[in-house]
């Protein structure tokens, strides 16, 4: 079983696609010239690439290489001139969800970071998924519930501690839903489930900083996409 290709790879295999990804097609004098190698450890690290399903041979010609379909996805996200796999924000769904007498699911969470924090439901939109599958995925799974959703807005979140080390980076997409349907799902191991006013959900202790942004959303008082900074305890994550 291959393993995944992992974001620190070797300096080599990182040249390597690199090159690759501006000739389009190399032979192995080309990579072993570009990596500074020997043809023994060249030829080590472009087969750690095959491998890994980052490069193969070129269909017309054994001795001459090219990314594959994965390579390239990988080898975009490279900044090629440190030669690293660029970190970027991550992609959530944030769902606010009503019960239509005022109260909103909120999840108390029960895992590392930010374990005792409280917020609506989130979870992270997967490759080919769109907004609103995400979001009904998410919701089924973390709640048991269905709902009528909408995306409402972005809200770009950046979280730091007390001492302005960043913690997170989001770009969430805020859904909101109303009329739920099912037997909810009080309790996890990861989270607890709980229908709360946004007045009841203001007074705990800990409370996630974006609640106040996307009630906002919800009620149609902001502009489509928000970008806030927020400040958490250090032993918060």
């Amino acid at each position: 079983m291959v393993t995944p290709y992992e974001a620190d790879a070797h300096t080599a295999q990182m040249t390597i696609l690199r090159t690759l990804l501006i000739e389009s097609i190399s032979s192995f004098s080309e990579l072993r010239r570009a990596t500074h190698l020997t043809s023994d450890h060249a030829n080590f690290h472009i087969k750690k690439l095959i491998v890994a399903d980052m490069v193969e041979h070129t269909p017309k010609s054994y001795g001459k290489y090219q990314l594959t379909r994965k390579g390239k996805e990988y080898a975009n996200r490279m900044d090629t001139e440190e030669l690293v796999i660029e970190k970027q924000p991550k992609l959530v769904v944030d769902i606010g969800i009503e019960d239509g007498n005022g109260k909103f699911l909120f999840q108390e969470r029960r895992k590392q970071p930010y374990s005792g924090y409280w917020g609506f439901p989130t979870g992270k939109i997967r490759w080919g998924e769109t907004i609103l599958e995400a979001a009904a995925r998410e919701l089924m799974e973390e709640t048991g519930l269905t709902a009528t959703l909408k995306a409402v807005g972005v809200h770009h979140k950046l979280d730091y501690n007390e001492n302005s080390e960043m913690l997170e980076d989001k770009y969430m997409i805020l859904v909101h839903g109303v009329n739920p349907q099912g037997t909810m799902i009080i309790e996890t191991e990861t989270h607890t489930n709980h229908w709360l006013t946004p007045d009841e959900h203001s007074v705990l202790d800990k409370r996630f900083g974006d609640i106040d942004e996307t009630l906002s959303f919800i009620r149609g008082s902001h502009a489509f996409l928000t970008e806030t900074e927020y400040r958490y305890k250090n032993d918060a994550y």
